[in-house]
Parts: C-alpha cells; structure tokens; sequence
C-alpha cells in the first residue's frame, strides 16, 4: 500500500488534468507542490486550480503564503508533511502533484534543511562582494567554513557559492552538514509518476496557455498586486510570468515582447523542469501524445497504485 502518489512533469504538460482525474477515480486529496500557487492572488500566472476543481477534489497548500513574504522550501517542507499526516488520518491517499523539483524532493527524499532563509540584504553583500573581488575570493573563504561543500563547486559557480555561505553565516553550520542529515531512502512508500509529451507538441502548449493566461486578465492581476503593496522585487513577483509582466508595467518593454519574454522563458524552464526530472530515481515515465489521453493515462495510474 503506498502511502504518497506523485504525479509530475514540465509545465503545461497536462499534470492537473491527470491529476484530478485520478484523484476522483481513487478518491485521493491533491496536495500542490508548485512554488507559485502557495502565494495568495497569484492566480492566473500560475496556473492554479479553479474554483470548480476544487470542489470536485480537496486541494492542499493553495493559498498559504502572503506574496510579500519569502516562502521557503524548507517552509513547504513542514507544510506538506503536516498536510500528508492529515489526509493519511483521513483514510486518504495524498497526491503530490506539481512541477516544483525541489519541493517534491524535499519531501519524498526529507531533505534536511537548516533553519536558514532567503536573506536579501545579505545575499545582494555577498553578490557585491562577488563582483568587487571575484568568485574565487568567495569560494575560498567558503573553503575555509565548509571545505565539504566547496570541493564540490566550481569556483566559477557564484550562486551556489554564495547560498552556501548564506547559510553558514546564518546558520553557523555549514549546507554539506545537510547532505549528512538527509535520510538514504525516501520518507514514504511512494509512487512517482512524470507526465511528459513530444517536445514540439510541449511547445506548442505553453505558447496556447501564455496566451490564455494574458486573455484572462494576467496584466490585470499583476496590477492589482502590485496596487495592494506587493513590491516588485518580491520572491513571488519575480517568478515566471509576473516577472515580465512587471517589465512591461515599468516601461520597460512592450506587452508583445514581455509575452514573447515569457513563452521563450517558460519553454527553457520546461526543459530544466526535464533535466532535473531525469536525476531523480523512482520516476514511472508516461507520455501523453494527445489530449484525449488523459483519462487513459489516469486509469493507468490508478491501476497501479490500487494494485
């Protein structure tokens, strides 16, 4: 008996479709781990579930984060494994569904996190400092705090570098004490699916979902949040789709270029999404050639997680 199914993919692929389907045929409770529908108002631009698919299945961690804050992955971490334990007391199966990488393997895998944040302040010194002295000044002073972690990192490798400062300055332990902490073999008995389609057909999906997005009132959206206060240079606003769309708030382009912005951007982060998924051990692959499909794809699913 598997105590987590996942269902996940690139974006646009038809996750959701499947999702709710299998959820209705097993009557599981869908529990999102997408980075972008944890934060309240950011609707359309993420793609989040309507109000109808709602009520057809429970869904879980929409709507939990306020879009001024920075919410963490070790936040959804917690936030996830309460919610599983609840739907688990249910009798319920839980369904992790999503194209967050990390957020899933925080919580099949129980990534041990530090208590550190996102402190923007202190990463934009140490970018500072980055640019001032050079990357390989900030890998050698991490050599001397976590020699573990930097023999691992290129010293070209500025991001990693200075998160992983960020976090023993913060923390005052080093992020390699992490991979220690990290148990071996998953958390739960877990089912993992990942949804994928020909890429040109891929493609052509995230360009007809850009556009959906912009008809249903995207701009308006982002204005309507940038109106209640939410700085442009918040975590949630810098993600993809409000990013852009606040480009072109600012004057800085045109709406046909920051649309043009956003599906060029979304098709490479569907092919990150891609090459991280094929890291990841366990993952059942099913390709989804046609949009008729689906219900086909979720019995599939169902079959073998009720067998």
């Amino acid at each position: 008996m598997y105590e987590l199914a996942v269902i996940t993919g690139p974006t646009a692929v038809g996750k959701s479709a499947v999702a709710l389907a299998v959820a209705q045929l097993l009557g599981a409770e869908i529990v999102s781990a997408d980075s972008v529908q944890v934060y309240r108002g950011l609707d359309i631009g993420s793609a989040k579930p309507s109000p109808a698919e709602r009520r057809l299945v429970p869904h879980h961690l929409l709507d939990i984060a306020d879009p001024r804050d920075n919410y963490t992955v070790a936040d959804y971490q917690r936030d996830a494994a309460k919610v599983i334990a609840e739907i688990a007391g249910r009798g319920k199966l839980p369904l992790l569904v999503g194209g967050t990488g990390l957020y899933l393997r925080a919580v099949v895998r129980g990534f041990a996190f530090t208590e550190s944040g996102y402190d923007q302040k202190l990463r934009q010194k140490l970018s500072e400092q980055a640019a001032a002295e050079g990357s390989a000044a900030l890998h050698a002073r991490l050599a001397t705090v976590d020699p573990e972690t930097a023999a691992k990192l290129h010293p070209n490798d500025t991001r990693r570098i200075i998160r992983a400062l960020e976090v023993y300055i913060q923390s005052g332990r080093p992020i390699s004490e992490q991979v220690r902490q990290t148990p071996r073999e998953p958390v739960y008995r877990t089912a993992q699916f990942c949804l994928t389609r020909p890429r040109h057909i891929l493609y052509q999906r995230i360009e007809k979902r850009v556009d959906r997005m912009l008809a249903a009132g995207l701009v308006e959206e982002v204005e309507g949040l940038l109106a209640a206060g939410v700085p442009p240079e918040a975590k949630s606003m810098q993600s993809l789709g409000y990013k852009q769309i606040v480009s072109y708030l600012q004057g800085k382009m045109t709406l046909a270029e920051a649309t043009e912005l956003i599906k060029r951007e979304t098709r490479r982060f569907a092919k990150r999404q891609l090459t991280w998924f094929r890291r990841e051990k366990d993952l059942h692959w099913m390709e989804l050639a046609e949009d008729g499909k689906i219900l086909a794809i979720a019995e599939k699913i169902t079959a073998y997680l009720a067998g």
